[in-house]
Order: C-alpha cells, then structure tokens, then sequence
C-alpha cells in the first residue's frame, strides 16, 4: 500500500503524523510526504518527500494576505474567532498546493492520504481521486470540524475541479484529550525532531527540575514576552528553570536568576523525561508531550489552538493555568508541590499508554483502502 501524507510546512503540523508514517513503514507499506517549504524538517525524520506549493514559506504567504502583519498572540479574541481566522489564512496558503499534491498522488499511485486538519488540499485531491483520507488529528481539536471550516473558505477550488464539496473522511485522535467524538483512538508518541542531547539531562537532578518553552512559532515570531514575569518570579523557587525557546533572543528577560539558564535545541520529550514540571504556551504538540511523561503543567495561552487546549487538559486536575503576567512565586510552588497535580497528571500517562499504538491502529487504515 502507497500512502501520501500531507500537512503544512510547520512541526506542530507535521511532527504529529510522523509515528503513525513510521508504523506504517515498519509493516513495509510505501510512505510519502508531502509539504511545502521549508523541507528540513521532514527530512531529518527520514522519509521521502516530494515538494508542493510555490516555494514560499507558510510565514510568508501568511504576511502577504495579512499585508505584512502576523498575529500569533490573540488573548483578546474567542478561541471561535481564532479558528475562523486560522481557517481563512491556512486556505489560502493551501491554494498552491492543490496541483502539486494531485500531480504526486496521481503520478506516485496513491492508495490512502492522511493529512493535517490545517491543509486544504488533500480533500480536494482525494475527492478528485476517489481515495479515501485520514485527518489526522494532533490535540484537542476536532479534525473533521476544521477540515469542514477550511473547505467553507475553499469553496471556489472544489467549484473548479467539478466537486461539490470533500468527501468524507475517517479522523484519526491522538492522545486521551479531545479529537472527533468518532475519531480511532491512538496513543501520542512523541516525534520532537533530532537533536544533541546534554548527557546531564539524561540523570535526574539535585533539586526540581521546571522546563519553559514556548514551542516552534510563538518565539520566533513574539520572542519571550510571555514569559518575563515568569522568570522574574522563579529567583524565589527551589528549582531549576530551563529555557527551552531555541534560538530566542532572551535580552528581554534582563539578567537571569542563578537558577534560570537558556537551552540550545533539545528534542522536548528527553528533556521532560527527567523534568519534574513544565510551563509552557499550550501548544498541542507541547501539551501532549509533556501529557506523555506524566508531569504537571502550567499553561499560559497566547493564541491558536492554547485557549482550547487549557481548557481541556485544567479539567483533568493535571495543569494550572495563568496570564503571562499574573504568574508568581505561590504559582511556581504549587507546581512542583501539589500532590493533587501530580496525582492527575500520572493518571493521564497512563490513559494515553492505554490506547492503542500506531502500529495497532495499521489494520484498520489499512482497511479503509479495501472498503473503498
């Protein structure tokens, strides 16, 4: 069997899919990713590719239909409005693809596509091809709903391809959290990329150990703002902060506590493996990686998915929440003290290792291909 799979060229997008890819090809099925600029990451998971699109960058096509302004911190709007808004930018950034997937579906002889919820082409393509698909999910979010949203803004392409709309779709759910209600279950193994890890992160630590992030977008394009308060309150915690925001520019956080210090690249599921809690943005990718290792989490939603994301993952008793600028010493305590917190968060280690596998859930994608 030959399946394509498609996302945007982002990791919170791609990452995702690429442990149920390597299931696939373990059982000695055909994989094939397609994405747009920029490829590295993909090909640093070890999978073929095949380019789409016009060469332009998500972030850049982004500022040419914003007009050069891209807002990714939204904490004045609903998370409803957030999701129009991406659903509009993430079409339209879809319109180059369309050809391109359709030529490599076609030309590859493509049985199965699985994609992001975020990438509007793939629908349109395997309507075209009478394949079936696969949304497959990476948070709380319900794929299918915003595949739906996406196509309301790709109307005009469905019109000119003779289609009136996508086909339907099966929804793959990772993780305990969320998903379509009628989604197949899977569990979130983490994919963080490549990377060099410090071997004193492979030992615990003396003392607390609390990593920061702010996932792959929210520092590049806002910096650290969301977290100066944070580091301002952590002087007074018994803990170890690590800053794990890539190559941010950390000017605006002041001169660092003795306990705070900057990381280079690290993938984030073996730095949390010896973590013992993390604050973070409420990135999915970020959220469920750390859901995965069982720690208690603080999160600090800023913008896309984070809103829906907190809300869900609050209601299990595992993570606290807060506005950048109401975090506090107390806070920072609770975190790594709070039994209760703690309790929750190794219940929801061990919901996600209940669920199926990758490898247990091939059967049944492969058996979409046959009832086709």
């Amino acid at each position: 069997m030959r399946i394509l799979f498609a996302g945007p060229a982002a990791a919170g997008h791609l990452f995702p899919m690429v442990p149920t890819a390597q299931a696939l090809r373990a059982v000695g099925h055909e994989v094939l990713f397609a994405s747009g600029q920029p490829l590295d990451q993909l090909r640093s998971a070890g999978f073929p590719v095949v380019e789409i699109g016009d060469g332009r960058s998500l972030r850049e096509i982004f500022a040419e239909h914003l007009g050069g302004e891209i807002e990714y911190v939204n904490r004045d709007k609903t998370q409803e409005e957030i999701f129009d808004m991406a659903a509009g930018l993430f079409a339209h950034a879809s319109r180059p693809d369309v050809d391109g997937l359709l030529a490599a579906a076609t030309g590859w002889g493509a049985d199965l596509i699985v994609h992001d919820s975020f990438h509007a082409a793939p629908p349109v393509v395997a309507a075209l091809l009478k394949i079936p698909s696969v949304v497959h999910n990476f948070g709380v979010t319900p794929g299918l709903d915003m595949a739906k949203l996406i196509a309301s803004h790709f109307t005009d392409v469905y019109e000119q391809h003779g289609l009136t709309g996508p086909a339907g779709a099966t929804a793959l759910n990772l993780g305990p959290l969320g998903g379509d209600p009628d989604g197949l279950p899977m569990r979130y193994i983490p994919y963080n990329g490549g990377g060099i890890v410090p071997t004193e992160f492979l030992h615990p630590a003396d003392r607390p150990r609390i990593v920061v992030t702010l996932g792959t977008v929210l520092a590049e394009i806002d910096g650290v703002r969301a977290v100066v308060r944070l580091v301002e309150s952590a002087a007074e915690v018994d803990a170890d902060f690590l800053l794990a925001v890539g190559g941010a520019d950390l000017t605006p956080l002041g001169t660092l506590p003795a306990n705070v210090r900057g990381l280079p690249w690290v993938p984030l599921n073996e730095l949390l493996s010896r973590a013992d809690a993390l604050v973070h943005h409420g990135g999915s990718g970020t959220m469920l990686t750390a859901l995965q290792a069982g720690l208690p989490q603080l999160l600090l939603p800023q913008g896309a998915d984070h809103f829906i994301n907190a809300d869900a993952l609050t209601a299990t008793g595992a993570a606290l929440r807060s506005a950048s600028e109401d975090v506090d010493t107390a806070l920072l305590d609770r975190l790594i003290t709070d039994p209760d917190l703690r309790a929750a968060a190794h219940r929801l280690r061990s919901d996600n290792a209940a669920l199926p596998t990758p490898t247990a859930v091939v059967p049944t994608l492969e058996a979409l291909t046959t009832a086709s």
